[in-house]
């Protein structure tokens, strides 16, 4: 008889693949063509005679005017002050909007007394209360300040207030369960929770924020963006004004994202954000 061949069982060999070199793709870059075509399509305006300088100067002029008054220390200065306004009043209008929605949110008398007043002023149109904060504050800093307090409060309560009535029933009742006092549920339980309305409410006040200081600088401010800008009109500087302008948009935008980062810090714990 002969010998039956001997297989040897040998793993099988799985083709390595060397690693795709990744390619360049402009898919990341698309939503910036437009902007930078209306930007070109502005320099050749201005450049043809098309834009006047006095209606809207070109772009050319206003990096060149940026980056002396950057040189000079003129933005600077006037950055500083307006951000010194916007820190203060921002401070006063997110604790008073805290406060009132914390003592609003958890009891029902307190929505008696504090939502009905509060519903009535957000209606009125605050930046039409300028002529009433000169006659009460005078021209100094405190109206300025008080413009952007008043401004910030209502997103801050709004939004705080419907984070802590929307709290699910079932925590507070597993709270109960587990021994919590009133304030141990109020600290464990319904701050946690209305924790991302509130910070919703403060990305909204932050926005209200600079647009409050937009008008609030136009009270006889001495310094300030708004001074910038007030001192570049009565010169026909639009490059000036246009300086102005961005630097009111790219302070909002920073605030913006350091609001995201620490969301993103304080709100790891829910699932939406994890692995972010």
């Amino acid at each position: 008889m002969s010998a039956a061949p001997i297989r040897l069982a040998l793993p099988a060999v799985t083709q390595v693949r060397a690693p795709a070199r990744r390619r360049f793709s402009l898919a990341g870059y698309r939503r910036f063509l437009s902007p930078l075509v209306l930007v070109l399509l502005w320099q050749a305006a201005s450049m043809a005679g098309l834009v006047s300088p006095r209606v809207l100067a070109a772009p050319t002029t206003i990096l060149a005017s940026a980056w002396d008054l950057l040189i000079s220390g003129e933005l600077l200065y006037n950055m500083a002050v307006s951000l010194q306004r916007v820190a203060i009043g921002l401070a006063i209008g997110v604790s008073a909007g805290a406060v009132l929605a914390v003592a609003s949110g958890l009891t029902r008398l307190g929505e008696d007394v504090v939502d009905a007043p509060m519903q009535m002023l957000r209606t009125l149109p605050f930046l039409a209360l300028v002529p009433l904060f000169i006659l009460w504050f005078g021209i100094g800093e405190v109206p300025k300040i008080g413009l952007v307090a008043l401004g910030t409060t209502f997103p801050i309560y709004i939004n705080l207030f419907a984070g802590i009535r929307g709290i699910e029933p079932k925590l507070l009742e597993a709270g109960r369960v587990f021994g919590l006092s009133r304030w141990g549920l109020i600290r464990h339980v319904i701050l946690p929770g209305a924790l991302p309305s509130g910070l919703v409410g403060l990305r909204y006040a932050l926005g209200t924020a600079w647009l409050s200081l937009v008008v609030a600088e136009q009270i006889n401010a001495t310094a300030g963006i708004g001074y910038l800008i007030n001192d570049a009109r009565d010169f026909l500087r639009t490059d000036v004004i246009v300086v102005g302008l961005m630097v009111y948009a790219i302070l909002g935008l920073s605030a913006d994202a350091l609001v995201r980062l620490g969301e993103r810090r304080l709100l790891a714990w829910r699932p939406t954000l994890v692995g972010r």
